[in-house]
């Protein structure tokens, strides 16, 4: 009898033992570490990160701003002008406006594709507000070639009359010279002989009143190489003191008023262009 009472009080604390010493582990079969053969959690259960998608594309943001070799110009400058800038040829002048079109902006790839920013932008140096272009789809971040765009329309998009907005601002070119849309009006004065003169430097078609022919006389400034990683802010600088230099020397006494109709001062014009803009700073 008493072996028999010594038997049951074993079995009885081992079935105790049992209970409490169940397989401790992960019971989550949603965990990385789960364990079939655990029957009590432990909280050491592991689960996978869940992944961040990469961004493959974004928005660009273009800030257009403008030097004169070195001396920054703003729109200061145009509401206030002064006599504080001198061109290649030695003419002392002021600033009171400078607009001008751009279009076409290109991402060009090393295959000979490109990635086209739709729209154009009428900058307007004495309105910052003009000075800031946000692209509305967004860009595939790469390394381009390079970063280019239209100074002014080319054939295809300088059509009389068609852009309400430009209509509304005056923008047009005669269409007895060519008609389409101004490219650029840079106005103010110069000084010639101890006076104060005014020039007119506005680029557009340029017209050939011997053949009665018109040339488009855009250019496109080829801002070199650039890499998209991110969202970015890219500054478009125009050095306005190119406008007067490079190959033509411009003298504002001898070109400074009736260029609209000056066939050889508009092609001077889109000679000396192509080296007026620069890649700024890009912030990404």
């Amino acid at each position: 009898m008493k072996n028999f009472i010594k038997a049951t009080l074993l079995l009885t604390v081992l079935s105790i033992l049992s209970s409490c010493s169940k397989k401790e582990g992960c019971t989550d079969p949603t965990a990385l570490n789960y364990d079939a053969n655990a029957e009590k959690d432990n909280g050491t259960c592991v689960y996978k990160t869940p992944e961040v998608p990469v961004a493959t594309s974004g928005k660009l943001t273009f800030k257009f701003v403008h030097h004169f070799d070195g001396i920054s110009v703003s729109h200061t400058d145009v509401h206030a002008p002064a006599f504080s800038f001198i061109n290649a040829f030695g003419d002392t002048l002021s600033l009171t406006k400078l607009m001008y079109l751009v279009s076409d902006v290109r991402l060009m790839k090393s295959n000979g594709d490109s990635v086209l920013i739709e729209g154009y932008k009428l900058v307007d140096l004495g309105d910052e507000t003009t000075q800031t272009w946000e692209t509305t789809l967004d860009v595939p971040f790469d390394n381009y070639t390079s970063i280019r765009f239209n100074f002014g329309f080319d054939s295809t998009d300088n059509v009389s009359n068609i852009y309400t907005d430009l209509n509304s601002v005056s923008w047009n070119w005669p269409t007895s010279i060519g008609g389409g849309y101004h490219f650029m009006m840079m106005e103010g004065k110069y000084k010639f002989q101890g006076n104060d003169s005014t020039y007119a430097y506005h680029m557009g078609t340029a017209h050939d009143m011997m053949t009665m022919t018109n040339v488009q006389n855009y250019f496109v400034a080829d801002l070199g190489a650039i890499s998209i990683t991110n969202n970015a802010t890219i500054q478009f600088k125009m050095d306005i003191s190119e406008w007067y230099k490079n190959p033509y020397t411009w003298s504002l006494n001898d070109y400074h008023s009736g260029l609209m109709m000056n066939y050889t001062a508009q092609r001077n014009m889109q000679s000396n262009g192509v080296d007026v803009f620069s890649l700024g700073t890009v912030v990404q």
